[in-house]
């Protein structure tokens, strides 16, 4: 086995408070040299609007959103503008909304081509607006993005104030609409929104060009392509084995990295190997794809070669069933000790389905330090009434005759849902009813009793319950025509009787005996 030991970092294990702080720093100074550098890549359609503010907005990350000053609103629309700011986080753009009981719409003129739409939604109850009961319809374009949608519910089930949806839309002309429109068989429901995001993006940086053969549709024969036909939906994209990746830190576009602690659900002894100093040559994917970030810092599986031959290192995210998702996986090789073919070949198993059989990135990229991604197509079936269920991805290594280390390396991910008709929709969260506090009692401690014990004891209660009988009947019963009517007779039985002074005679256990007799029994 190869010695990573002086690259890897194990955060729970292997950090200490001096290590910690020193990756934290370089991390920061890493993060704070991204920004200040120009960005791979400039959109032409750059709009952030602030529905309801008056005037234009700065939010913490120096990002400017301009006012809501109607010109994007169909003037025939009738809405409230209603201030109400987030208890904590950034307030821009969740600080006014544009709420109402009938449908509005935006309209923007933009450039033709693909862009990322986001909504914001801040939903708390404002004045008249009770946040239960908004519930309403989002179409952008010809798509159905949300149907009877509740962001109240999707908050509480993320456990945030605040939250946006994000989407991949490919626009044809140069207007694009976004209507919101109440559920009409709702009494008192509206429609609201806080902040709209239009972001232009390179043209097939998610969409298949026209001489592109497709990619790996997992499960199936035909390869898979994104058509300007179809619309996305952002669910997940995360910096595996890294820190979170701001907006204001992508490559222009906006977009946000979490890390990818929460996602893993079989991590054995993986590790987080990182590389700061490394500059990612982009010779085979543009620089744009993620933030270079991503490509320094990983999870593997770890070092025991025994151990990573017995378990699969896997996430998994929730989607909703009946839905086609592209799922891509971004790879960088930065180990100087993985620099050939074959040294580190490995399998990725996509909802428990082989994807690839042999990944051998440095065979993708070309070499060592060169990003590179991998897309993938898998279908997630409707088993009767399940609405939502688990995406997983798994990596394994390959049999030991065919790498020379037994582990597996994953950069990033990026998740999204492909729409089906015309239809992104899914079904809101399911509601969870928050009971009135409660005084927690312990549960009353179990007896630690096996069958057999307890048979046992029923048994000897049994038993005594009969011995009592028998006593009680011997004692109280009516005299024998034989008891006292010899005084050589209660006297030659004294081993089995005794005299209280009463001159009475009472049954007893002798020394010597095994069964309790009475005296009329032994007739002396």
């Amino acid at each position: 086995m190869i010695n990573f030991t002086k690259r890897y970092v194990s955060l729970p294990k292997k950090l200490s408070v001096l290590t910690l702080f020193h990756f934290t720093f370089l991390h920061t100074l890493t993060i704070a040299s991204a920004d200040a550098s120009p960005k791979p890549y400039t959109p032409h359609d750059n709009i952030a609007l602030d529905c309801g503010s008056t005037t234009n907005t700065t939010d913490l990350s120096g990002r400017s959103w301009i006012s809501d000053n109607t010109i994007y609103l169909d003037q025939s629309s009738k809405v409230s503008v209603i201030s109400i700011s987030p208890t904590e986080g950034d307030p821009i753009p969740y600080s006014t909304a544009l709420l109402s009981r009938s449908q509005f719409t935006f309209s923007f003129t933009v450039t033709p081509g693909p862009k990322f739409i986001r909504l914001h939604f801040h939903p708390a109850s404002y004045r008249a607006f009770n946040r239960s009961n908004a519930f309403f319809d989002v179409h952008i374009g010809g798509y159905t993005v949300l149907s009877n949608f509740s962001a109240a519910l999707k908050a509480d089930d993320l456990k945030l104030e605040v939250f946006y949806s994000e989407f991949c839309i490919y626009v044809d002309e140069e207007k694009l609409n976004i209507l919101f429109n109440p559920n009409p068989n709702m009494p008192d429901s509206y429609a609201f929104i806080n902040g709209i995001e239009i972001v232009s993006m390179p043209d097939y940086l998610y969409y298949s060009s026209n001489d592109d053969t497709g990619f790996n549709f997992v499960n199936q024969v035909n390869p898979y392509r994104i058509l300007k036909n179809q619309a996305l939906e952002s669910l997940y994209r995360v910096n595996i084995g890294g820190s979170s990746i701001s907006p204001t830190q992508d490559t222009g576009m906006y977009r946000s990295w979490s890390e990818d602690g929460e996602y893993v659900t079989n991590g054995g002894p993986s590790v987080l190997p990182v590389n700061l100093t490394i500059s990612p040559s982009f010779s085979v994917i543009p620089n744009y794809s993620a933030p270079v970030p991503v490509y320094r810092t990983a999870r593997t599986m770890g070092t025991n070669k025994t151990v990573n031959e017995n378990y699969r290192l896997t996430w998994e995210f929730g989607v909703d069933s009946g839905f086609t998702y592209y799922v891509r996986l971004h790879f960088c090789e930065f180990q100087v000790e993985i620099t050939e073919l074959g040294d580190r070949v490995f399998q990725i198993y996509i909802d428990n389905i082989v994807a690839e059989h042999q990944a051998d990135v440095i065979s993708w990229a070309g070499g060592n330090g060169v990003p590179v991604y991998r897309d993938y197509a898998v279908m997630i079936g409707r088993a009767g009434n399940e609405m939502k269920r688990n995406l997983s991805i798994a990596l394994h290594p390959a049999p030991a005759w065919r790498t020379r280390y037994s582990d597996a390396i994953l950069n990033g991910v990026e998740i999204f849902k492909l729409s089906n008709e015309g239809n992104l929709a899914g079904p809101n969260p399911q509601t969870i009813p928050i009971s009135s506090p409660k005084i927690s009692v312990p549960p009353p401690t179990r007896p630690k009793y096996n069958i057999r014990t307890t048979f046992l004891t029923v048994i000897g209660v049994v038993s005594s319950f009969v011995v009592v009988s028998a006593l009680y009947i011997l004692i109280f019963r009516p005299k024998s025509r034989y008891e006292g009517s010899s005084s050589w007779c209660q006297l030659s039985c004294k081993d089995y009787s005794s005299m209280d002074g009463t001159g009475k005679v009472y049954s007893s256990v002798g020394k010597h005996s095994k069964d309790t007799t009475s005296v009329a029994d032994n007739k002396c």
